[in-house]
């Protein structure tokens, strides 16, 4: 079969058969190329720009690499229960972010609840379009290739768990595209010390260096650009812009989740209401400004993880103490600080373990990222003053003893 190659700036040349070839011309996967991985954080950093079809082609050449060591590695190819569906989770690697709507995770929680579908479930995209044309003039079943993605198979692992393929991409095509210098992401070799151990993907102890430099990135990748506030504030603005589309039927659900970044600001930038100022303000980056930003030992407010479903209700009660129109409040509580990978486990000579219990270093990891967590109320310059007396007031800022301390279990309780 003829085979072709694309340069890549993180993983060199990549190969590819006519098959992917096919499936990269789809109009489903080229839409890929106009939403961006990262969001907004071209705000923060210009070079932010890469897309989630660039990501799904990384994705899909850490895929194929992992199959060939697999393979070769007898043992754990029998681990595998769907072993037969290998050649899947390639194709799977390829076409796992297909559902994802504009800005990636900025619309993510809105195109959830209006249409009853995460970004996973993708069987609607690989049935009725034409990638599901592709996937059976090749022999492959969209609904197979739909359960990868989903994550409801071993073989799924690969591409979906604590230590994946899908993060190793993502990790290092964002550290480059952002030029945070966090070390690198020695991938080779955290593949080449993955295996499967009664049909559970595991670390073995030649990894533990390697994953320590994993989450080293992703440590400062959350700290840096995940989590810095200018991105933060941006994709709030555009998900309340979104849900004011979503709200007042200006866009129909099912449409909604198919709009790319460019499309999407072109539906924001056409309204004449407040979904019309917020697309202004993010083309000038004339942006909201931090009322209160503080973390979770400040709050006096109890579980303010309890608080993320009723944001709603907060901005408007804030706003009326404020004396501001609505609009004027945006609350972003993000979700509790954790960090799948800590979950790994790893095969020692002492038996399996969590990569916590193997790393010292990574076990002090766990209290940092929950002393950076921060959650933040934004209002316009104009406004700021006055709500940030109503935000205080609301979380009931500095009224608990400020030497409490908070351990990592405790944040990580159920609500």
């Amino acid at each position: 079969m003829d085979r072709n190659v694309i340069l890549d700036p993180i993983h060199g040349y990549i190969d590819f058969d006519q098959m992917k070839s096919a499936l990269f011309d789809t109009p489903q996967m080229q839409r890929l190329r106009r939403i961006k991985q990262l969001g907004f954080s071209n705000l923060v950093y210009p070079g932010a720009n890469h897309t989630r079809f660039e990501h799904s082609m990384g994705a899909m050449h850490l895929a194929s690499l992992f199959l060939k060591i697999l393979r070769e590695n007898k043992d754990s190819v029998s681990a595998v229960t769907d072993y037969d569906d290998l050649d899947e989770i390639v194709v799977a690697a390829l076409l796992h972010d297909i559902g994802h709507g504009p800005f990636s995770h900025a619309t993510e929680k809105l195109i959830e609840q209006y249409t009853r579908k995460s970004h996973d479930d993708v069987r609607h995209i690989l049935t009725g379009t034409e990638v599901g044309d592709v996937l059976n003039d090749h022999g492959f079943a969209p609904s197979r290739i739909a359960k990868h993605i989903a994550g409801e198979t071993s073989v799924s692992q690969i591409l979906s768990s604590e230590i994946d393929v899908d993060k190793m991409d993502y990790l290092a095509r964002d550290m480059h595209y952002t030029g945070v210098a966090s070390g690198s992401i020695d991938y080779m070799r955290l593949l080449n010390h993955l295996e499967y151990f009664e049909d559970k993907l595991v670390l073995n102890a030649g990894a533990i260096r390697a994953a320590e430099g994993l989450l080293v990135s992703r440590y400062w990748m959350n700290v840096s650009v995940y989590y810095h506030h200018v991105s933060r504030i941006s994709e709030t603005m555009c998900s309340r812009a979104c849900a004011y589309l979503l709200e007042n039927q200006i866009v129909h659900p099912q449409e909604f989740a198919r709009l790319d970044d460019t499309s999407l600001m072109s539906v924001l930038r056409n309204d004449t209401g407040f979904a019309g100022e917020i697309a202004r303000r993010l083309d000038d980056r004339n942006l909201y400004k931090r009322a209160l930003y503080t973390g979770i030992e400040s709050i006096g407010l109890n579980n303010i993880f309890a608080q993320r479903n009723r944001t709603a209700r907060i901005e408007a009660e804030i706003a009326e103490n404020a004396r501001v129109e609505p609009e004027a409040v945006i609350i972003d509580i993000p979700s509790k600080p954790a960090m799948a990978e800590m979950k790994a486990l790893v095969m020692t000579a002492d038996g399996m373990k969590k990569l916590t219990d193997t790393s010292l270093f990574i076990k002090d990891l766990e209290s940092v990222q929950v002393a950076n967590w921060k959650m933040g109320v934004f209002a316009p310059k104009e406004h700021l003053e006055a709500v940030s007396k109503a935000a205080n007031d609301f979380f009931e800022i500095g009224s608990k003893p400020k030497t409490k301390q908070f351990k990592f279990s405790d944040i990580l309780e159920n609500e």
